[in-house]
Protein backbone atom coordinates (compact mmCIF):
# COMPACT_ATOMS: atom_id res chain seq x y z
CA UNK A 1 0.00 0.00 0.00
CA UNK A 2 1.36 3.38 -0.93
CA UNK A 3 1.14 6.22 1.59
CA UNK A 4 -1.05 8.04 -0.93
CA UNK A 5 -3.62 5.21 -0.95
CA UNK A 6 -3.68 5.06 2.86
CA UNK A 7 -4.19 8.82 2.99
CA UNK A 8 -6.97 8.57 0.42
CA UNK A 9 -8.83 5.96 2.51
CA UNK A 10 -8.40 8.12 5.62
CA UNK A 11 -9.69 11.15 3.71
CA UNK A 12 -12.72 9.26 2.40
CA UNK A 13 -13.62 8.03 5.88
CA UNK A 14 -13.20 11.48 7.41
CA UNK A 15 -15.74 13.41 5.36
CA UNK A 16 -19.40 12.41 5.27
CA UNK A 17 -19.97 13.67 1.73
CA UNK A 18 -17.30 11.28 0.43
CA UNK A 19 -17.60 8.77 3.16
CA UNK A 20 -18.67 5.35 1.94
CA UNK A 21 -15.15 4.04 1.82
CA UNK A 22 -15.81 0.47 0.98
CA UNK A 23 -15.19 -2.82 2.58
CA UNK A 24 -13.36 -3.48 5.83
CA UNK A 25 -13.14 -6.68 7.84
CA UNK A 26 -13.88 -6.29 11.56
CA UNK A 27 -10.97 -7.97 13.36
CA UNK A 28 -11.69 -7.02 16.98
CA UNK A 29 -14.57 -5.78 19.10
CA UNK A 30 -13.29 -3.74 22.05
CA UNK A 31 -16.69 -3.01 23.59
CA UNK A 32 -20.25 -2.20 22.53
CA UNK A 33 -19.27 0.84 20.49
CA UNK A 34 -15.65 0.43 19.35
CA UNK A 35 -14.09 -1.97 16.85
CA UNK A 36 -10.90 -2.55 14.88
CA UNK A 37 -11.14 -3.02 11.13
CA UNK A 38 -8.70 -3.96 8.37
CA UNK A 39 -8.98 -3.22 4.71
CA UNK A 40 -7.11 -1.65 1.82
CA UNK A 41 -3.84 -2.59 3.59
CA UNK A 42 -4.61 -0.40 6.61
CA UNK A 43 -5.97 -0.99 10.09
CA UNK A 44 -8.37 1.49 11.69
CA UNK A 45 -10.19 1.87 14.99
CA UNK A 46 -13.83 2.80 14.56
CA UNK A 47 -15.97 4.41 17.25
CA UNK A 48 -19.61 3.77 16.34
CA UNK A 49 -20.94 7.29 15.81
CA UNK A 50 -24.17 8.40 17.44
CA UNK A 51 -24.28 5.76 20.17
CA UNK A 52 -22.88 5.19 23.64
CA UNK A 53 -22.82 1.61 24.94
CA UNK A 54 -22.43 0.56 28.59
CA UNK A 55 -18.82 0.75 29.76
CA UNK A 56 -16.69 -2.36 30.09
CA UNK A 57 -14.20 -2.55 32.93
CA UNK A 58 -10.52 -1.82 32.46
CA UNK A 59 -9.79 -4.56 35.03
CA UNK A 60 -10.24 -8.19 33.95
CA UNK A 61 -12.12 -9.30 37.08
CA UNK A 62 -14.47 -6.30 37.25
CA UNK A 63 -17.64 -6.86 35.20
CA UNK A 64 -18.03 -3.17 34.35
CA UNK A 65 -21.36 -1.50 33.82
CA UNK A 66 -24.50 -3.66 33.61
CA UNK A 67 -25.12 -4.80 30.03
CA UNK A 68 -21.56 -3.91 28.92
CA UNK A 69 -20.61 -7.54 28.24
CA UNK A 70 -23.94 -8.23 26.52
CA UNK A 71 -23.41 -5.18 24.28
CA UNK A 72 -19.88 -6.28 23.41
CA UNK A 73 -20.94 -9.87 22.71
CA UNK A 74 -23.93 -8.82 20.62
CA UNK A 75 -21.84 -6.42 18.52
CA UNK A 76 -19.25 -9.18 18.05
CA UNK A 77 -21.98 -11.64 16.99
CA UNK A 78 -23.07 -9.18 14.30
CA UNK A 79 -19.75 -8.02 12.84
CA UNK A 80 -16.66 -9.88 14.11
CA UNK A 81 -14.70 -11.43 11.22
CA UNK A 82 -17.25 -10.08 8.74
CA UNK A 83 -16.76 -7.65 5.89
CA UNK A 84 -18.69 -4.41 6.39
CA UNK A 85 -19.07 -0.96 4.88
CA UNK A 86 -18.08 1.98 7.04
CA UNK A 87 -19.46 5.47 6.54
CA UNK A 88 -17.17 7.95 8.26
CA UNK A 89 -18.01 11.20 10.03
CA UNK A 90 -14.53 12.45 10.89
CA UNK A 91 -12.37 11.65 13.89
CA UNK A 92 -12.96 11.76 17.64
CA UNK A 93 -10.51 13.24 20.15
CA UNK A 94 -8.66 9.90 20.30
CA UNK A 95 -8.19 9.88 16.49
CA UNK A 96 -10.62 7.04 16.00
CA UNK A 97 -12.84 7.09 12.92
CA UNK A 98 -16.39 8.07 13.86
CA UNK A 99 -18.38 5.71 11.68
CA UNK A 100 -21.62 3.96 10.95
CA UNK A 101 -21.10 0.28 10.24
CA UNK A 102 -23.31 -1.39 7.68
CA UNK A 103 -23.57 -5.15 7.23
CA UNK A 104 -25.62 -6.09 4.17
CA UNK A 105 -27.13 -2.57 4.27
CA UNK A 106 -28.22 -3.01 7.92
CA UNK A 107 -27.18 -0.09 10.14
CA UNK A 108 -25.36 -1.82 13.01
CA UNK A 109 -25.14 1.34 15.15
CA UNK A 110 -28.93 1.69 15.01
CA UNK A 111 -29.33 -2.03 15.73
CA UNK A 112 -27.41 -1.61 19.01
CA UNK A 113 -29.87 1.11 20.10
CA UNK A 114 -32.92 -0.92 19.02
CA UNK A 115 -31.71 -3.87 21.12
CA UNK A 116 -31.34 -1.70 24.22
CA UNK A 117 -27.57 -2.21 24.25
CA UNK A 118 -26.64 1.42 23.59
CA UNK A 119 -28.18 4.82 24.09
CA UNK A 120 -27.98 7.80 21.78
CA UNK A 121 -24.70 9.65 22.26
CA UNK A 122 -25.39 12.73 24.42
CA UNK A 123 -22.38 14.84 23.41
CA UNK A 124 -21.99 17.11 20.42
CA UNK A 125 -23.17 15.21 17.32
CA UNK A 126 -20.74 14.58 14.48
CA UNK A 127 -21.11 17.02 11.60
CA UNK A 128 -23.57 15.72 9.02
CA UNK A 129 -24.86 12.93 11.28
CA UNK A 130 -28.65 12.65 11.73
CA UNK A 131 -29.49 11.15 15.11
CA UNK A 132 -33.28 11.37 14.57
CA UNK A 133 -33.74 7.65 13.80
CA UNK A 134 -31.55 6.82 16.81
CA UNK A 135 -33.64 8.95 19.18
CA UNK A 136 -36.82 7.25 17.93
CA UNK A 137 -35.25 3.78 18.33
CA UNK A 138 -34.10 4.63 21.86
CA UNK A 139 -37.59 5.86 22.78
CA UNK A 140 -39.13 2.57 21.57
CA UNK A 141 -36.50 0.46 23.38
CA UNK A 142 -37.04 2.42 26.62
CA UNK A 143 -40.81 2.05 26.42
CA UNK A 144 -40.47 -1.70 25.80
CA UNK A 145 -37.85 -2.00 28.59
CA UNK A 146 -35.53 -3.74 26.13
CA UNK A 147 -31.99 -4.61 27.22
CA UNK A 148 -30.45 -2.10 29.61
CA UNK A 149 -33.74 -0.20 29.83
CA UNK A 150 -35.10 -3.13 31.88
CA UNK A 151 -33.02 -1.74 34.77
CA UNK A 152 -35.54 1.08 35.20
CA UNK A 153 -34.45 3.54 37.90
CA UNK A 154 -31.21 1.60 38.40
CA UNK A 155 -30.06 2.47 34.87
CA UNK A 156 -27.02 4.78 34.72
CA UNK A 157 -26.00 6.30 31.39
CA UNK A 158 -22.48 5.45 30.19
CA UNK A 159 -21.57 9.15 30.40
CA UNK A 160 -22.57 9.30 34.10
CA UNK A 161 -20.88 5.92 34.74
CA UNK A 162 -17.58 7.27 33.36
CA UNK A 163 -17.82 10.32 35.64
CA UNK A 164 -18.50 8.10 38.66
CA UNK A 165 -15.49 5.88 37.84
CA UNK A 166 -13.19 8.90 37.69
CA UNK A 167 -14.27 9.85 41.18
CA UNK A 168 -13.20 6.49 42.65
Amino acid sequence: LTPFYALLIFFLLSFPTLSLAGQFKITRVYDGDTVKAKGHDIEITVRLVGIDAPETSRKKRDPGQPYSQKAKKYLASLVLNKTVDIKGYGLDRYNRILGVIYLNKQNINLEMVKMGLAEVYRGKPARGFDNGPYLEAEKRAREAKTGMWSLGDKYISPKDWRKMQKGL
